[in-house]
Formats: C-alpha cells, structure tokens, sequence
C-alpha cells in the first residue's frame, strides 16, 4: 500500500498543469498533516512537477525532458529576473522558444514577435499589447508597470506580463545565462539516463532459495542480483561470492549483503563510477526516497556512458573546459605542454587561481595518462605545491610524468615551468577503470 507521501505525489501528478497548489488544500483534501503535505511539495519541486514562485505561489508545471531542458518556462524567468507578475499568471508554466528585445520602431518589433516569444521591453504600453495579441508574453524592464488594460488581456489569453527592476541589457544577459547553465546540465549525464529500469531487471526476492539465484546467474551471467522484500523496497544484494558453499535450499535472506550502498536516479554517472571504483563494486542499484528498487547499473554501463559522453559535442562550457581548451601538447615522446592563464582562471589579485591550477595539474596527468591507453581514470589524491604567484597571460610549461602504473592505480608526477623556471610541482594518484 502505497504511503500518504507517495499518495500526495501522485495526487499532484494528476492536477492539470498551471493549477496553483498549497499546503493547506492538499492537506485538507487528502487528509493529511501540513508537515506531510509541505515535505510532498517540496519533494514534488525537486522532481520538477511544480514550481514555487514568489507573490504568486506553487503551481504545478510540464515536466520539461532533458533534451528540452534549454527552453525556459515564464515560471523560470519570473525566478531568474527576480521579477513581480502584473498579470496572465495561468499562463506561468509556458514555454518559451524565442525572446525579442524591443529596441526597434513598433511596427518592426511586431514583425519579429510571435507566438511562444517573450517581448523585453520598457514602458511602451502599446508594444505590451500588441506582443500578447500576437500570442507572446511580455517582460517589462525598468520596474515600469503596465495598464490595467493589458493586465486585463494578460488574464484573458493567459499570457505572463512580467515586470523586473532591471535594465533591458541586464535582462537579456540573464536570460542568456540561465539558458546556457542550462546547456550544461544537460551535458551532464545522470544515472537517469543510463538505468536498466526495472521491468527489465532481474532480482531476487528474500525467500528465494540460494538454487534461484544459480538458476538467473546460468540465464544472464550478471553475477550479482538486488534482493527485495515483499513491498519491492531493497534490503540487499547478493553476489557469486555470497553463495559460495551455501545450500541450494538456503533462503537469499542468510546468505545475501544487508544494508548494500545505493544511488538515486538524479546522481550523475561520473559520481556513481568513482563510488564503484572506491568501493569495488561491479552492481549498483537505484532507488527512491522510501528505498523501492527502481533499477540497476553495472560498472560496465557507467564506463560505456563516460566514453560515450566524451565524444560528444560540447555545447555548454565549464570552467574546466576553458582550462582544458587552454593545454596545448609541444612534445610527445618527452611529455610536455603549454597552458596559457587567461582572465576567467585568476584571483582577485590578477594571478592564477589555486582551483584552477590544481586542475591542470589534474588535466595534464590525465594526458600521461591517455598516452598509456589508460583512457578512463579517477583522481584520488593530490599532493600540490605553488611556488610562485603566476599572472595573467603566462605561458606555462607542463612536464607531466608516470612514476608508477598498475592494473588499477597510477602516480604522477607533474612539473609546472615559467620562464624555465620551477614555479610549482604536483604528485597526483589515479584510480584507474577496467577496460
């Protein structure tokens, strides 16, 4: 039976998008505590069902997909602006796909405004209304308002009229960058996305005898198999070395692992990987808040995403991509490269951050690494020494070389040279992935 929060979840699933949700009317309807009720929202907002909106409240909005995560709802701008809605506010949870400045003559602005946009202009009432009458939102800047009029359209067509304190350049740039956080996160990829579901998922129940697991490891050669109890809820895992000497008619419960480390479905695939390295485990099972199996991952599947991964078109750029993007390799058969300092990787004094040097320290052995066929690793210990400020606009010298190198470990020494001078060394040690 399923428990008042998983009933609250699914209660909220069920309303139509854009209904505004409280704490009080969920638990008056569904008979529960408002601390139950406030914990189920609040769930519900980190699974992107709603969305809480300051001066308006908590409505409930289209789960966007990943792969449409760059299109930003007005609910979204509202937030990302810090901005007050004069009207239209059934229409938060819109998309849209396209926004206008209005820095033009008002017949060209109407010309380049259509459905789904968002017009960001000033006080120019008529722009206001003519934008929701060609079926697009508007974004009022400057802390302006608009009429009573337009609000009066805005409520009617459910279109957002939005207004910020903040410049139209100051907006846009906002926005801009909201979209392209966004771009990032959706590079990053998440257990999510890799799962073996559950349906397709084979584990065995507490009472099964020690025969069932031989039976599936004989049909799927997987090795390891999640345990669950008679709700579905994990209680263990049970492995190849588990059931060495068992009987056939021993129950799973004796003989599997209690207790056995879990991931949810928004951890991403790079944290999992290193947790299975540390670890040393080849199966990992997924569940969710209340412990129900909801999937497995193998360490093969993790190796195969981030390889994957690698080969993809960036469209999103990180701080250690600009720092990547800044190693150049000079010397292949005695390692060495140059990193230049460029003005996004200094401090408050001009010279090269800490952070970003201890990741070219980083990046530059995982090129030693790669030139060993070593492809896949994770860093698990840095031993760092900075020397000498570095400045912007520093060509450096970076001499990485491989000390130590087994099946599953390496250390690296890394040398950092300006002017041919020692200005920082590194000793790094790497978990490295089976191929």
């Amino acid at each position: 039976m399923a428990t008042k929060h998983e009933q609250i979840l699914d209660y909220i699933e069920t309303l139509a998008v854009g209904e505004k949700i409280s704490v009080r009317r969920i638990a008056k309807e569904l008979q529960v505590s408002e601390g139950t009720a406030y914990r189920a929202i609040k769930e519900a907002e980190n699974k992107r069902l709603v969305s809480t909106i300051e001066r308006v409240g908590t409505i409930r909005i289209e789960r966007k997909k990943k792969e449409n995560i760059e299109r930003l709802t007005y609910a979204e701008i509202v937030k990302v602006v810090d901005g007050q809605v004069l009207g239209g506010r059934a229409g938060l949870h819109k998309s849209l796909n396209k926004f206008v400045i209005g820095a033009m003559q008002l017949e060209d602005m109407m010309r380049y405004t259509e459905a789904g946009n968002l017009l960001i202009v000033g006080n120019r009432y008529k722009a206001h209304e003519y934008a929701l009458q060609a079926g697009a939102a508007v974004l009022v800047t400057g802390g302006f308002d608009a009429s009573d009029q337009v609000k009066k359209l805005a409520d009617e067509l459910e279109l957002p009229v939005i207004s910020t304190s903040y410049d139209t350049f100051t907006v846009a740039t906002m926005i801009n960058r909201a979209i392209y956080d966004q771009l990032i996160k959706k590079e990053i990829l998440l257990i999510e996305d890799i799962l073996i579901p559950l349906e397709n998922t084979h584990f065995l129940h507490i009472k099964d005898p020690v025969s069932r697991y031989n039976e599936l490891n004989n049909e799927t050669t997987h090795g390891g198999f999640p345990v669950v109890d008679s709700n579905g809820r994990l209680v263990g895992i049970v492995t190849s070395r588990d059931v060495i000497g068992a009987a056939d008619g021993e129950t799973i419960d004796k003989v599997m692992t209690k207790d056995p480390i879990t991931v949810s479905l928004q951890t991403s695939v790079a944290a999992a990987g290193h947790r299975m390295i540390w670890e040393g485990i080849d199966l990992l099972p997924i569940t969710d808040d209340h412990h129900n199996l909801m999937g497995i991952i193998s360490r093969q599947d993790v190796l195969k995403a981030i390889q994957t991964a690698q080969r993809q078109p960036q469209q999103g750029e990180t701080i250690d991509d600009i720092i990547k993007s800044q190693l150049t390799l000079v010397q292949e058969d005695k390692l060495s490269l140059e990193f230049r300092v460029t003005p996004q990787m200094t401090n408050a004094y001009g010279s090269l951050s800490y952070g970003a040097y201890t990741m070219v320290l980083t990046e530059a052995a995982t090129v030693a690494l790669k030139t060993k066929n070593r492809k896949d690793s994770v860093l698990e210990n840095i031993t760092v020494y900075f020397l000498k400020p570095v400045q912007l606009d520093a060509s450096l010298t970076i001499r990485p070389a491989i000390l130590d190198i087994s099946r599953k470990s390496a250390k690296v020494d890394v040398e950092v040279l300006y002017e041919q001078q020692v200005i920082g060394k590194s000793m790094l040690t790497f978990q490295l992935l089976d191929r």
